[in-house]
């Protein structure tokens, strides 16, 4: 899944320039509070995600000011964190766990047009027979995808490049939590020269500092 999503690789020297905070790094690992997960899970669309996760690959979006770090892991997953204002913990403000739902391939020219300009930033969407609001406001009914350039490294030295045309979503759940829905449209240059070009789906929770553990 990682190459399909993240695309061809380019040299950027022997120093390790992948993404790390909060002690989250590529090779390192984290666990989720157990009980939270058991809690929740009859709640959400995923099931049998995995309290252990090992860092596979790691990402990072610069939004001027703002960072959108994204670890991936080995359970399909991946855990986002983002800061404001700063790099360092302190300036974390949001974490979330994210699972893969779907990737669907975009054949065409028109399909990706009209996701862009009709689908993606629309009020709601729904999965699996669950709605899910649009937290991105507009002062239209329609939002366009929020554009992110992510970086992301499966090794120090090698990094790939990705454009993403994103929607945040959330559904309420029980005891006053949310599931979320991330829509990203992706398109790479890929070695033949050629865009390459999906839909990712992914569904995932808010995590709080005290419901993970992060090893080195």
């Amino acid at each position: 899944m990682f190459k399909k999503l993240f695309g061809k690789k380019d040299d950027v020297g022997l120093t390790d320039n992948s993404p790390s905070i909060m002690g989250l790094k590529l090779g390192g690992s984290f666990e989720v509070d157990n009980l939270l997960l058991r809690l929740l899970e009859s709640e959400l669309i995923i099931s049998g995600g995995a309290k252990a996760h090992i860092i596979q690959a790691a990402g990072l979006v610069d939004l001027d000011g703002t960072w959108v770090y994204r670890f991936y892991t080995d359970d399909d997953a991946f855990l986002q964190v983002i800061s404001e204002g700063g790099q360092e913990e302190e300036n974390v403000v949001d974490v979330k766990l994210f699972h893969f739902y779907d990737t669907q391939d975009i054949s065409s020219q028109a399909v990706w047009d009209e996701l862009l300009n009709e689908k993606i930033g629309q009020s709601s969407y729904a999965l699996e027979g669950h709605d899910f609001q649009r937290i991105w406001t507009s002062v239209t009914d329609y939002h366009n995808p929020v554009h992110m350039h992510e970086k992301t490294y499966d090794e120090p030295n090698s990094c790939s490049e990705t454009d993403q045309f994103t929607m945040l979503f959330e559904r309420e759940i029980a005891d006053g939590n949310t599931e979320s829905l991330f829509l990203s449209a992706e398109e790479k240059l890929e070695e033949s020269g050629n865009l390459g070009r999906c839909l990712v789906i992914s569904t995932g929770i808010t995590i709080t500092p005290a419901q993970i553990i992060i090893h080195g």
